[in-house]
């Protein structure tokens, strides 16, 4: 079963100072593929200014703007109505040498090297062995999300956005951040292909028409078994007609929803909030 839903992402920074002029990237726009249909997008900021959007080099569309006049305040609000498809389904029909093959190597390379938020880990890769034993690749990508599912608490606060998988580990708690670096550092450790995917949950499952909930920003992961598909390692769950994607990358540092450098005091964050509706 489809979804329409809409989604309404307010975020931005307070300074204790004027600022006098800012650069801005904001992330904040859903893309459309094969199980998701973007109907409508807007990116708002206040104090308005003039944005540019283009395409990153993972495939995220990027709004850009900059500021020049004194302001005490950046306020970004990101309104979509995105069509969502039906639950993914494992891809199995890539093999263990198809995996191995030079030519996937190499297209590939960057989901499978490790970076600050994905580190290679001695231990961690023990326990990757361990569960790709007499499975084949989309059996092993399960395996990994429902292990670290079950290994990790679901516990805000406890880790931060710096955070990298081990750190989580180490913790046996996190946020959707670090369950699914956690989960790509097992799977770049068997070799299979993964990635970061930043989006949004519409938290009921049984979500009423028109009903408007608090929404969350979220992250799963994605890997490739013969070809990309995705799973919800906090959740254990197949990605489906809850999720609405919007950027892909190694890991958060690629996928950040506002970025930007700015002169003048220090800064603060607004309140993030996400109102999710379920349309249709």
């Amino acid at each position: 079963m489809s979804w329409r839903v809409r989604v309404v992402h307010t975020t931005g920074y307070r300074y204790d100072l004027p600022v006098t002029q800012s650069y801005n990237e904001a992330r904040l726009t859903p893309r459309g593929d094969r199980r998701q249909n973007v109907v409508v997008s807007r990116v708002e900021t206040t104090p308005a200014t003039r944005a540019y959007r283009y395409t990153d080099y993972w495939g995220t569309e990027v709004t850009s703007f900059d500021l020049h006049a004194p302001h005490v305040e950046l306020k970004v609000v990101a309104s979509s109505v995105v069509e969502t498809g039906e639950e993914n389904e494992p891809i199995r029909s890539g093999s263990w040498p198809d995996l191995k093959a030079d030519a996937l190597v190499d297209r590939y390379t960057e989901f499978l090297d490790w970076t600050s938020y994905v580190p290679k880990d001695k231990e961690l890769a023990a326990v990757a062995r361990e569960l790709r034993k007499g499975a084949t690749p989309a059996d092993a990508v399960l395996a990994a999300c429902h292990w670290v599912h079950e290994q990790l608490k679901y516990q805000p606060g406890t880790t931060g956005v710096h955070s990298s998988a081990v750190d989580a580990w180490r913790a046996r708690e996190g946020v959707c951040q670090d369950f699914a670096h956690l989960t790509l550092v097992l799977l770049r450790a068997m070799g299979i292909p993964a990635r970061y995917v930043s989006g949004y949950l519409h938290t009921k499952p049984d979500g009423a028409v028109r009903e408007t909930v608090r929404g969350e920003s979220h992250a799963w992961i994605e890997a490739w078994t013969g070809g990309w598909w995705g799973y919800d390692p906090t959740n254990a769950i197949p990605v489906g007609p809850r999720h609405i994607w919007v950027a892909l990358g190694r890991d958060y540092a690629d996928v950040a929803p506002l970025k930007g450098t700015y002169s003048g005091g220090s800064a603060s964050a607004l309140d993030v909030t996400v109102e999710v509706t379920r349309l249709a």
